[in-house]
C-alpha cells in the first residue's frame, strides 16, 4: 500500500460519532441578548498556570495577580494549594503580605478528598474572603473507564467532599466563606445525573439568597456546538434546586475553537458567572478568552466591568509571565488586528474617521461607525498611526530586504511597519526612487541618532537572587545624570530606572537583537551587536535601535533612543536634569 493510502486510511472519520443534543423544544435563549456583564473569575493563576511548559515563578505569579486586580477582577482563582508547595506558598504570600484588596475574593481548587480539602483550608487561614472550589468528574467515560464506579458511588464522592468542606469552614469562622462545586466534564455527563449530583451538593451546603453557592458547569473538553451547550445550561437553569440561592458559573475550553461563543450563549441561557483567562491560555487549545468576550460585550455598548484600556500592559505582562506570544491576529489584542494594508480599506477608514471626528466635536458619545474597525483602537491604547499604513506589504518587505542585504540590518516586523511611513514620506517628497543609501540614512536618523538623544555613559550591574540592580550614568543635553533601578534582568531594571526618572511608566513591548557583520560597525573582526526595541508610554508606541560591541550597552541605548523619540522627551530631560 502506498504512503498516501496509509495516510488516507489513518484519517478515518468513522471512528467518531456526533454528539447527541438534548431534546429541548422550549428553548428561549436564541431570542435573548446580553444586557449586562456576567461576574468574571480569572483562572490564569491556576488553570492557565498548570498548562504552561514552565509554570510561573512566585514573582511572575504576583505580577499577574496585581494585573488581574488592576483590570478589575473581583474573584481570582489563585491556585491548587493542596497539589503543590509553590501553590500553597503563593496563597500564603498573598494573605500574609496583604496583597488581596478588600473587594477581591480569592478562590482555590481542591478535589473531593479529605487531606486535600484540609490542606486547602490550611492555605486559606487568615483570608478575609475565600471561595473553596470543590470538584470531581461525573462524565460517563470517566465513571466507566477511569474510576470504574457507579453513578451512586460518584455522587457519594461529591456529597462527602461537600460535607468535609462545610465542616472545615465552620472551624475557621473568621473567614467569609463561599462554596463552589464543579461536576468536571459536565458536557459529557447525562443531564439528569449532572442535575442529581449538583442538587445533592446544594442540599449539603444549604445556601440562601444572601449566601449563595456557585455551581460551575465546565465544558472541560469542548465536545459540541455552542448551541448544544446553551441548551444544557438552560435546562440546568430551569431545573436546579434553590435557583435563587445559586450562581450558575461556566468554564468553557476551546477545543473546537468555540470557547467564547459557548460562554456567550451560555450567558443567554441563564448563567451568572464566567471563568476564563486573559487572552485564552490554558490546557490544549486554551481556556475561554476573557479579553475577547469582555471586548465583545464592550463593542455592543455594554460596560464589561473590566478595564482593558491599557492593552499593551496586559499583553506585555501575559507574554512575560506565560512565555507565550500573542498572535498578531488575536481578536482585539493582536498587533495587526486594526491594520489595513488594502488600499480600498485604507480609503474607507480615512473617510469614516474624518466623519467620526466631526461628529465628536458636538457629541463625544456619538456612536462609532467606521468601516473595517469594530471598535475605536484608541479605547485599547492604540493609535491611528498603527491603523492606517500607506505602504503595501511588499513595500515594507522591499525596504527590509535592502537594509539586510546592504547593511546587515534585520528589522523585526513591528519595526518594518513603523519604518514604512518614513520611507513613503521621503518618496512622496522627492518624487524619485529611494535607493539603499537614502534608506539607510533615514533609518539611522530615525532610530540610531534621534534628535536630542540621551546617551549611555556607563553602567554597573549586580545581582542578588533573581533581582538585578542597575546603576547607570547617562548624558542628557550635556549633563551627566545617574539612574538606578531593580528588576528581573538588566532591561527590566533599566526600564524601571528610566520610568522613575521621567515620571511616566515605560512598557517594553518588543525586543530583538542580532550580530551585525563586522564590516558594518567595526574595522576589526569582532561582531557588533544590534538591538531593537519598541516601548509604550502613555498609550503611544515608539521604536528605536542601537549598535555596539557590548549588547547590554546597545540594548540600553536603544531604549534611550526610543525615549528620545517620544512625546515626553522634553519633559523627560527636564525631569532627569532636575
Amino acid at each position: 500500500m502506498s504512503a498516501n493510502n496509509n495516510q488516507a486510511s489513518s484519517f478515518n472519520h468513522k471512528k467518531y460519532r456526533a454528539f447527541a443534543p438534548i431534546q429541548k423544544t422550549d428553548r428561549r435563549w436564541p431570542n435573548l441578548v446580553i444586557e449586562h456583564a456576567p461576574d468574571w473569575c480569572s483562572v490564569d493563576l491556576r488553570d492557565g498556570n498548570q498548562a504552561l511548559i514552565e509554570p510561573m515563578s512566585p514573582t511572575q505569579k504576583l505580577e499577574m495577580f496585581k494585573l488581574l486586580v488592576d483590570v478589575g477582577f473581583k474573584e481570582i482563582e489563585v491556585g491548587f494549594p493542596a497539589a503543590s508547595a509553590p501553590d500553597f506558598d503563593f496563597v500564603r504570600q498573598l494573605i500574609e503580605e496583604n496583597h488581596i484588596p478588600d473587594d477581591v475574593t480569592i478562590q482555590v481548587l481542591t478535589q473531593a478528598r479529605e487531606p486535600l480539602i484540609a490542606r486547602s483550608f490550611e492555605a486559606l487561614k487568615g483570608a478575609k474572603k475565600a471561595i473553596v472550589h470543590l470538584y470531581n468528574s461525573t462524565s460517563t467515560v470517566q465513571r466507566e473507564q477511569v474510576f470504574k464506579k457507579s453513578r451512586d458511588e460518584i455522587k457519594g464522592i461529591a456529597i462527602q467532599g461537600a460535607e468535609w468542606v462545610k465542616e472545615m469552614a465552620e472551624q475557621q469562622s473568621e473567614t467569609q466563606w463561599s462554596f463552589q462545586y464543579s461536576p468536571e466534564s459536565f458536557t459529557g455527563t447525562e443531564m439528569d445525573y449532572a442535575l442529581e449530583v449538583c442538587d445533592a451538593v446544594i442540599n449539603v451546603w444549604q445556601p440562601t439568597p444572601d449566601n449563595k453557592v456557585i455551581i460551575n458547569l465546565p465544558a472541560t473538553v469542548e465536545v459540541s456546538t455552542p448551541n448544544v451547550y446553551a441548551d444544557q445550561i438552560e435546562w440546568i437553569n430551569d431545573n436546579i434546586s434553590h435557583r435563587d440561592s445559586v450562581r450558575i458559573s461556566l468554564h468553557t475550553h476551546n477545543d473546537r475553537g468555540c470557547g467564547v461563543a459557548a460562554a456567550e450563549l451560555g450567558v443567554l441561557a441563564g448563567a451568572d458567572r464566567i471563568e476564563g483567562t486573559l487572552l485564552g491560555n490554558g490546557e490544549r487549545t486554551g481556556n475561554m478568552d476573557i479579553v475577547t468576550m469582555a471586548m465583545n460585550i464592550y463593542s455592543q455598548g455594554i460596560d464589561p466591568e473590566l478595564t482593558l484600556s491599557d492593552m499593551d500592559r496586559i499583553i506585555s505582562t501575559v507574554e512575560r509571565c506565560t512565555q507565550l506570544a500573542v498572535h498578531p491576529r488575536h481578536a482585539y489584542a493582536g498587533e495587526l488586528v486594526f491594520a489595513a494594508f488594502s488600499g480600498s480599506h485604507q480609503d474607507a477608514i480615512n473617510k469614516c474617521m474624518s466623519i467620526d471626528a466631526e461628529k465628536r466635536k458636538d457629541d463625544p458619545n456619538a456612536h462609532w461607525e467606521v468601516a473595517y474597525l469594530p471598535i475605536d483602537p484608541r479605547d485599547l491604547g492604540r493609535s491611528y498611526q498603527q491603523v492606517i499604513r500607506i505602504n503595501s506589504q511588499s513595500g515594507k518587505g522591499g525596504v527590509a530586504y535592502v537594509l539586510e542585504q546592504d547593511y546587515g540590518i534585520q528589522m523585526p516586523r513591528w519595526m518594518q511597519v513603523d519604518f514604512s511611513p518614513h520611507i513613503q514620506a521621503f518618496a512622496e517628497k522627492s518624487e524619485a526612487e529611494v535607493g539603499p543609501t537614502a534608506i539607510h540614512e533615514i533609518f539611522s536618523n530615525t532610530y540610531l541618532n534621534p534628535v536630542h538623544a540621551v546617551t549611555i555613559d556607563s553602567y554597573q550591574l549586580s545581582r542578588e537572587g533573581s533581582v538585578d540592580t542597575l546603576e547607570a550614568k547617562v548624558q542628557a543635553q550635556g549633563q551627566h545624570i545617574e539612574l538606578s533601578g531593580k528588576g528581573k534582568g538588566v532591561l527590566d531594571a533599566f526600564v524601571k530606572g528610566l520610568s522613575s526618572a521621567i515620571g511616566h511608566d515605560i512598557v517594553l513591548l518588543d525586543y530583538n537583537e542580532h550580530a551585525l557583520p563586522s564590516k558594518v560597525g567595526s574595522e576589526n573582526e569582532q561582531a557588533v551587536a544590534m538591538a531593537y526595541v519598541q516601548i509604550s508610554i502613555q498609550g503611544q508606541r515608539y521604536c528605536a535601535a542601537s549598535h555596539c560591541d557590548d549588547i547590554v550597552t546597545a540594548s540600553m541605548q536603544a531604549l534611550l533612543n526610543a525615549l528620545s523619540r517620544s512625546d515626553v522627551s522634553v519633559a523627560k530631560t527636564a525631569a532627569i536634569s532636575a
